[in-house]
């Protein structure tokens, strides 16, 4: 083995182009095992033969396996998924180790002259996607000790952490970058304008609120609804998904005439059929806008001020900035989420390297019917951040309008690794339908 391969670990993670580049000029061998993380390792039986072998016989330039995770002492599998043509977040987990043909990673450097301090390994696996092929080996080739133990809803908003945002701009350039050179770059000079004056609207806004057994959270999310000061009158669509826990007991003493409660006929919906319901009802908005069951308006000005935000920015779809509490409404880390990545120059390009947008959501009620949620729980309001960003403005607020509530009861609290890599999945699907339209639409 040691002349097919040199193993390269380092006590910081290997992610610079400086570092890339002295492995590309020193490396004897055909290929280069990278440790990205500053944890130990064991291999199983032959798993190095196993990965040249791989390697070797697709032609790959890099490859990547599932693994085993120590954490606190217990071992567990750590399965990975499959790189397709939209998996473009930087985060994308493909394990401690990679495997990197340095022939390849040499042409890296003759073809791409930027240099980064920090996302150099994320620009390498693009160049090495768009150029050649990216194996995933579904077999257990190693074990990595765990050290950062956080539940996935502590860890899910690392990205957008202020501390990070030298970060951040270099992923974003390197994604540009590579959306290109592949042809998928939206031109944002270009914007199609939605006209607001259409008629057939009883109320200016509706709050769309699908709930399912949030039997403690759903009163509060309806008295920070009907709570809003607006000129123009509103209405609150609750769909209820056919709630078993007392939810439906509590929609029935809200005796306001504001609030119009829904439940579907169907039993197969999820989040974005919900909303599907309360969207092609008769009584929803000209604006349609956001609220999660178990969270809040931040104050009696939020729908007021998303609405003035669609007129001023001529936006299809507008998105605030929330922040993360507890219960009590307490303040979690980071604080504030605003997406500060999001800009009018580079948003719609940024918003395939990120996991996602912000919120509250909102969006214009007759664009929106044209095209429709999936009917899915995880990721719908994300595939519509995409669509409507390619040719459409999105609208922005980077001022606290939402409160976050993080708890027991959230659903992506403490997700297993099956939940994470299907929810992965799922969103490296939606990017990747949108690449192929993006690209469709350049020729």
């Amino acid at each position: 083995m040691e002349k097919k391969i040199d193993i390269i670990k380092q006590l910081q993670p290997i992610r610079s182009t400086a570092s890339l580049r002295s492995i590309a000029e020193e490396a004897e061998s055909e290929y280069s095992l990278l440790s990205l993380k500053p944890t130990n390792y064991s291999f199983g039986a032959h798993a190095l033969e196993r990965m040249v072998r791989i390697a070797d016989d697709t032609g790959a330039s890099m490859v990547y396996a599932d693994h085993y995770c120590v954490t606190d002492g217990k071992r567990e599998a750590h399965p990975v998924i499959d790189l397709q043509e939209g998996a473009l977040r930087d985060d994308f987990d493909f394990g401690g180790l990679i495997l990197v043909r340095n022939e390849s990673l040499r042409s890296f450097f003759k073809e791409n002259p930027t240099e980064y301090e920090y996302a150099g390994v994320y620009a390498m696996r693009l160049y090495m996607q768009r150029t050649g092929i990216i194996f995933h080996i579904k077999e257990y080739l190693y074990t990595e000790e765990e050290l950062d133990t956080r539940k996935s809803g502590e860890k899910q908003f690392d990205y957008v952490n202020p501390r990070n945002r030298e970060v951040q701009i270099e992923m974003e350039r390197a994604c540009t970058e590579h959306l290109h050179a592949i042809g998928a770059a939206v031109d944002t000079s270009v914007r199609i304008e939605p006209n607001f004056t259409c008629d057939g609207f009883h109320a200016e806004a509706s709050v769309i609120i699908p709930v399912y057994n949030r039997v403690k959270t759903i009163a509060d999310a309806i008295k920070s609804a009907l709570d809003q000061k607006t000129s123009f009158p509103y209405n609150v669509i609750v769909v209820d998904n056919h709630s078993t826990d007392g939810t439906a007991e509590i929609l029935s003493t809200i005796t306001d005439p504001r609030l119009i409660v829904i439940v579907p006929q169907r039993t197969d919906l999820g989040i974005g059929g919900c909303w599907n319901e309360a969207i092609y009802s008769e009584h929803c908005g000209r604006f349609a806008v956001q609220l999660d069951s178990d969270d809040l308006y931040s104050s009696s000005n939020t729908l007021q001020r998303i609405v003035d935000c669609f007129h001023e920015q001529k936006a299809a779809m507008v998105i605030g900035s929330y922040r993360m509490c507890d219960f009590e409404l307490n303040t979690l880390p980071p604080g504030i989420i605003d997406h500060r990545e999001w800009t009018d120059e580079n948003g719609p390009n940024n918003a395939l390297r990120i996991n996602g947008l912000g919120a509250p959501r909102a969006f214009f009620t007759p664009l929106l019917r044209e095209v429709g949620f999936p009917n899915t729980s995880y990721g719908e309001d994300y595939a519509l951040g995409l669509y409507f960003s390619r040719q459409h403005r999105i609208g922005r607020i980077y001022e606290e309008l939402y409160l976050c509530r993080r708890w027991g009861g959230n659903s992506d609290a403490a997700l297993s690794i099956d939940r994470i890599n299907a929810n992965n999945q799922y969103k490296d699907s939606l990017r990747t339908i949108e690449l192929m339209a993006r690209k469709k639409a350049s020729k």
